[in-house]
């Protein structure tokens, strides 16, 4: 098993069809299945199911899967810091973003970086945040943003950032009569919520809040994505929840922002980094989102 095979093995296992990985890799099918039959052969496992349509995968090609992109990217970040190193661009930032950090306090912390310290390299990772947490301990990043307080031995964490909730209802609802909406006029409306794994602090936090009514609300859809929400609560489907941080940005008609009419409806970002990290290698990242928390959305 080497690193060729198993991108062959990932390009397969994305694509769920040999041809059209063949095709992405720029290779013939049959050199690309016997690699993959070669693969097998080695972990002594079968990894895809073929089927009439395509592939699917087995149990173990999910682990290996698994295992495999985490390899590559350990494999890719070896490659950039080598190749940094020997252009003497020797400071690096390897930042994991997870629970859709709010685009208007992250560009401004991203501009702030470029300018006050334009010698470091930041280098952005998009991850769940059970991989978030796993790379902080692998030493894969080297500081996480996330909508979680995660009370473990090996991370630290500390907040940077709160803006109140905010309700997003379509033009034209009733709750606009509302200039701040009580929680439990919300949740006589169907719901339009993050997923709670794939935005598990964010999810965890809705759903403390949502826990503090009476009413047991009637959710419509779980999203992944702050837009697809948006765009389902403008086709009418249901009422979502975003932050005074995310919604400015869209910018669109159909769509209205009204904040809850409760103190506590505040979402956190947390700036999480592993405890055998010593905090003065980040203190200057530590610093600026320190002070890209104090500024006002509009300033952001």
């Amino acid at each position: 098993m080497n690193m060729r095979h198993l991108r062959y093995f990932v390009t397969v296992a994305e694509e769920l069809h040999f041809g059209r990985a063949a095709r992405r890799l720029h290779i013939e099918q049959s050199p690309l299945s016997r690699v993959i039959r070669k693969l097998e052969e080695s972990l002594g496992t079968t990894l895809l199911e073929r089927t009439p349509r395509g592939v699917r995968l087995t149990a173990s090609g999910q682990v290996l899967l698994e295992e495999a992109r985490r390899l590559l990217r350990v494999c890719e970040q070896a490659r950039h810091r080598t190749q940094a190193a020997s252009a003497e661009r020797h400071a690096s930032l390897r930042i994991a973003l997870s629970d859709g950090i709010a685009p208007a306090r992250l560009s401004a912390l991203l501009a702030m970086c470029r300018c006050e310290a334009p010698e470091v390299d930041v280098r952005l990772f998009e991850v769940p945040l059970s991989r978030l947490l796993a790379g902080l301990k692998d030493d894969l990043y080297d500081v996480g943003l996330a909508v979680a307080d995660k009370h473990e031995a090996d991370i630290v964490s500390q907040p940077v950032w709160r803006d109140p909730l905010v309700v997003a209802l379509p033009s034209r609802h009733p709750l606009l009569a509302h200039q701040q909406i009580p929680l439990e006029e919300v949740v006589s409306y169907p719901l339009i919520l993050c997923h709670p794994q794939i935005c598990e602090g964010c999810g965890h936090r809705l759903e403390e809040l949502l826990g503090s009514v009476d009413t047991r609300p009637v959710v419509a859809e779980y999203v992944n994505t702050h837009d697809l929400m948006v765009a389902l609560v403008a086709a009418g489907y249901g009422i979502g929840f975003s932050s005074a941080a995310h919604l400015p940005p869209c910018r669109r008609g159909d769509v209205v922002a009204r904040p809850l009419d409760c103190p506590m409806a505040l979402l956190t970002t947390y700036l999480l980094r592993s405890a055998q990290k010593a905090e003065d290698e980040l203190s200057g990242f530590i610093e600026r989102a320190s002070r890209v928390g104090e500024m006002p959305l509009d300033a952001a």
